[in-house]
């Protein structure tokens, strides 16, 4: 049954070289490349080092050069609004080719940064195309996110533009964008000479004199720009994620092995080839945006769904049956997040399931730890295998996956499979040896990681090897803590730093998370580690409960005797509570740390992709009322 993948795994391990410049070919070149992997600055590798091509060109134009301009490329649905059409590639080529033009006549050439802050509208992928057309670094920072957040990124990438809108919207409505981008311009010390701003009816922006021009009026006079041939390692964007030093830090993709490992990935992972509609619930600020949103599915030529909603709430928990009827989806990628916010308002799925389902054939969840209650329930709810699979913002891509495109591998509730061919994971012990079977240890992927992945984070190469190459010489260090099965089969329990330890044992707090998550009235849960002067530390448990359930003594009773039952006494769990949700960034990660430090009266940053701020002030209260938090620190 996993014979397949076994074959990959090893033609990937002993002859990288020649098992990527196999799968080179799903892209057209106009160098093709001789030097598949370049080790000569170990352990800073490099993939199809003398090899030429355009990302935009292979993602757009190859397919309207190959007669298929008709079909769609984009389907753009945004509830909130009630706006619904469809871009054809012929239509994306055009409008991609005049952004282009209109960025060059502003002076943007080859290697200039472009910042995209803006919400998931088209222009938004169009904008991101025509960087790579021009072979401009495009970084996009998340629409919405505040004035120092951006600031900070301004000064890190130093744009030569700034390609921005009037507005976001929310369900509660629109979020006006340019106050926040002429803040941060104010406070950022790079001095940016052009903006381009995309004016929404929702809400108009004044323009600033000399610096904003008006989106459309900026390419009336200006000529369609080709595609600019690019080295495979040129980047191709920045994409800025959280530093614990509170710094940003600027992943770097480039060009070659991006576009050969998400092309591959869309066939073998997702099962999705030209032709068919794949559709990332996500947003383009975050990884899956660029990766699943944006790049993969138009570069094998498939239809993706840009989808400016919500899982619940654009209008109610059934949206994401609506979408996939509409656009007849095959396969649907999400955070498990969403599913339990959709399980949370409507238990029984039968939003979801009053939609015609039919053609989908799997649903993919990433982004947060997959509960096993969580993925029986989604399988229920939309009638489909459900793949839990594992990557990182560095990596780009799964790292651990079903290959649904290869052969389908059994499910193991709780892992995301096997590794990907061309990843090698290990689970290391503080020393750097590999664990046994079913013991917990750092995930680590061993050196060079496959094509695809971070190259270097920008301006800072000594702070890309400080933190993730250093720990462990040869290795990629993940930041994940697990352990792999006897069949290979890999269990990403926490973070390294929520692995808690109670007395001396080190207990994950997923597992926690996994026991918890099977009783019938929880819809989410979280397990922090707080600080105990007997123990050391002791888990904490926050619950949401499902729509319609209430907290009651025997409920918190009935939690505490779940998981002394599965992980035993030594858990020493006693303590939990039932919160009405939970603090989480746009993205759906639960701020596991933020808690952590309010517990243990520690100073604690605002994270600045929190999606509900009030969530926290929720979180102060209960921990209160355990006796944590008593000496109210204000946040760094």
């Amino acid at each position: 049954m996993v014979q397949l993948t076994k074959a990959l795994q090893t033609q990937a391990q002993q002859d990288p070289e020649g098992f990527w410049q196999q799968h080179s070919h799903l892209l057209d070149w106009q160098q093709a490349p001789q030097q598949i992997l370049d080790s000569s600055n170990a352990p800073l590798y490099r993939w199809f080092s003398d090899g030429r091509l355009n990302t935009c060109y292979n993602a757009v134009d190859r397919h309207v050069e190959a007669g298929r301009g008709s079909q769609v490329a984009i389907h753009y649905s945004s509830p909130v609004t009630g706006q619904a059409y469809d871009v054809n590639y012929a239509e994306l080529q055009q409008l991609v080719a005049r952004l282009a033009g209109a960025m060059q006549q502003q002076g943007v050439v080859k290697g200039d940064r472009v910042v995209i802050y803006m919400p998931m509208v088209v222009e938004t992928v169009v904008a991101m195309l025509a960087c790579a057309r021009i072979g401009a670094i495009h970084s996009v920072v998340f629409g919405g996110f505040a004035a120092p957040e951006l600031a900070s990124r301004i000064d890190d990438a130093k744009p030569k533009l700034v390609l921005s809108a009037s507005c976001g919207i929310e369900p509660s409505g629109p979020v006006p964008y340019k106050p926040l981008l002429d803040a941060a311009l104010q406070q950022a010390r790079h001095a940016v000479p052009r903006c381009l701003i995309l004016q929404r009816p929702q809400v108009v922006a004044s323009l600033t004199p000399g610096r904003d021009l008006d989106w459309g009026e900026a390419q009336q006079q200006a000529a369609d720009a080709p595609c600019v041939p690019l080295s495979a390692t040129d980047p191709l964007y920045i994409l800025y994620t959280s530093g614990t030093t509170g710094s940003p830090k600027g992943v770097v993709r480039d060009n070659g092995g991006h576009a050969v490992a998400l092309a591959w990935s869309m066939q073998a992972i997702y099962n999705i080839n030209a032709g068919d509609v794949f559709w990332a619930a996500s947003d383009v600020g975050w990884v899956v945006g660029h990766s699943y949103i944006v790049y993969g599915p138009l570069l094998v030529g498939a239809s993706t769904v840009l989808y400016e909603g919500k899982p619940v709430g654009t209008p109610d928990a059934g949206a994401f049956g609506r979408v996939i009827e509409r656009y007849k989806v095959n396969s649907f990628f999400t955070a498990p997040t969403a599913m339990r916010a959709i399980k949370r308002d409507d238990p029984h799925a039968s939003g979801i399931k009053s939609y015609d389902l039919s053609s989908l054939k799997a649903l993919y969840l990433a982004g947060e730890r997959c509960d096993p209650d969580t993925l029986y329930w989604s399988s229920s709810a939309l009638g489909v295998p459900v793949v839990d699979h594992w990557w990182q913002t560095e990596t780009g891509w799964a790292i651990c996956a079903n290959l649904l495109g290869v052969e389908p591998l059994p499910i193991k509730p709780g892992s995301p499979a096997l590794a990907v061919p061309g990843y090698q994971v290990e689970v290391l012990d503080e020393a750097g040896v590999a664990v046994a079977a079913n013991q917990s240890g750092a995930i680590a992927l061993k050196l060079p990681l496959p094509p695809g992945t971070l190259t270097t984070l920008w301006g800072d190469p000594q702070r890309f090897h400080d933190s993730y190459l250093s720990h462990y010489p040869g290795y990629y260090l993940s930041g994940d803590a697990g352990y792999l099965d006897e069949d290979g089969y890999l269990y990403v329990m926490s973070r390294m730093d929520d692995i808690i330890n109670v007395a001396g044992h080190r207990l994950s707090t997923g597992r926690f998370e996994e026991v918890l998550a099977q009783h019938p009235q929880v819809a989410e849960v979280a397990v922090i580690g707080v600080a105990d002067k007997l123990k050391g530390q002791v888990p904490l448990g926050l619950v949401v409960l499902k729509k319609g359930q209430r907290d009651s003594e025997q409920l918190q009773q009935e939690l505490v005797q779940l998981v002394r039952t599965e992980v035993g006494p030594v858990a020493a769990f006693k303590l939990v509570t039932v919160v009405e949700k939970l603090p989480k960034t746009r993205s759906g990660k639960i701020l596991r740390a933020t808690m952590r430090k309010m517990a243990d009266n520690q100073p604690y940053n605002m994270p600045a992709t929190i999606e509900d701020p009030t969530a926290l002030g929720l979180i102060e209260q209960a921990l209160q009322r355990l006796g944590y938090c008593r000496n109210s620190v204000e946040p760094a």
